[in-house]
């Protein structure tokens, strides 16, 4: 690449942040822009089209994408770094978002794998994604992913991403998601290499099922390190969901080794921490835990996959924190324990080089 991640922050995605903090409803200096229906030189009516105009080279590039839904499947892989906003007026929070793209696929449907079910395939390195919604509109019975995110320094922010089974796939490399919404129902934030880091979140579950499915391949990869998240049961739940959610299962096959020259050991099949997570949040005059009392699953009742795996948390606050009866496999970290797994370890030392500190502190 031409430039560093840092001065791709400084001159690409940090200043248009901080000049108008509140909304975003222009674009913002250097952009390309997106408007449904443009009829305007230099405009593109579809986000891939305007994707494909960039240069295949290391320049830093940015979208900005007008009020509207994009019925569109997204795939972005050039190397220069680049920056997706999205119109808003108020880019603290998805809440405001006034951009959503939909596309409908899934494996039962003739996707090929997981990826190829995205509606946005981000596979580049040095993304950045603001207040947009991503949605895969197929619903239960199959695999069918809104993001799948196969990149290092992809950072994430007052997005949403709506699914039902395989919602995010966060797959390889380093991402970050923060004041984001994240909705599904089975295994909806799962990867095999991703490493992956969450704060500030809500997560919201619409059917019973795990929140998490991770996968790891090897003792290098496939951590998820959830800090300051909000767990509720979503608005369009089905009913009897309440108490059937649980915080993860082992995607990884049980007994995983890895071959080394001169030695071999067994690796984690699963690494997910929760810490500091409210479990639980007000809906009207009532409060739903939406969690299983025992927080963590087992693959299947066939085939467990739990014999080599850390499922934590510490710190869990709310309806859903109490009469928690924890499985022989999951750990209940203590304070130094807990302070293992911050944003460093989840993504690396270098996360300030690249993180928006606006959304994401990292505390």
């Amino acid at each position: 690449m031409v430039l560093t991640l840092p001065s791709l922050l400084l001159s690409l995605l940090v200043l248009p942040l901080l000049s108008n903090a509140a909304s975003r409803t222009s674009p913002p200096s250097g952009a390309i822009i997106v408007r449904q229906n443009t009829k305007t030189t230099g405009e593109f009516a579809t986000i891939q089209a305007a994707v494909n105009s960039l240069p295949s080279d290391g320049s830093n590039r940015s979208i900005f994408i007008y009020s509207g839904t994009y019925s569109e499947q997204v795939y972005i892989n050039r190397t220069g770094a680049l920056a997706l906003y999205g119109y808003t007026t108020d880019t603290t929070t998805y809440a405001s978002n006034a951009v959503t793209i939909v596309h409908s696929s899934s494996q039962a449907s003739g996707a090929a794998s997981d990826d190829a079910t995205g509606t946005l395939r981000v596979h580049k390195d040095d993304f950045s994604l603001y207040n947009i919604n991503v949605k895969n509109s197929y619903g239960q019975g199959s695999q069918a992913a809104a993001l799948s995110a196969y990149g290092n320094r992809m950072g994430l922010y007052a997005s949403s991403f709506l699914g039902y089974q395989d919602t995010l796939y966060a797959n390889q490399g380093t991402q970050v998601y923060g004041k984001s919404y994240i909705e599904g129902a089975v295994d909806f934030i799962f990867g095999r290499q991703g490493l992956a880091y969450f704060e500030g979140n809500t997560i919201s579950s619409i059917g019973p099922g795990c929140i998490t499915a991770s996968g790891r391949e090897t003792n290098d990869t496939g951590s998820y390190v959830l800090n300051r998240n909000t767990l509720v049961l979503g608005p369009t739940a089905l009913t009897g969901t309440s108490g059937k959610v649980f915080l993860g299962r082992p995607w990884g096959a049980k007994g995983n080794i890895i071959s080394h020259p001169t030695i071999e050991s067994q690796y984690l099949n699963s690494r997910v921490v929760f810490k500091n997570t409210q479990i639980g949040a007000q809906a009207s005059a009532s409060w739903d835990p939406c969690l299983n009392p025992a927080l963590w699953s087992v693959w299947s009742t066939s085939d467990t996959r739990t014999d080599n795996v850390l499922f934590a948390t510490f710190q869990n606050s709310g309806p859903g924190s109490s009469g928690v009866t924890l499985p022989s496999f999951a750990t209940a970290l203590n304070a130094s324990a807990a302070a293992e797994y911050t944003i460093a370890t989840a993504v690396g030392s270098d996360w300030e080089s690249w993180v928006d500190t606006n959304f994401v502190t990292g505390e």
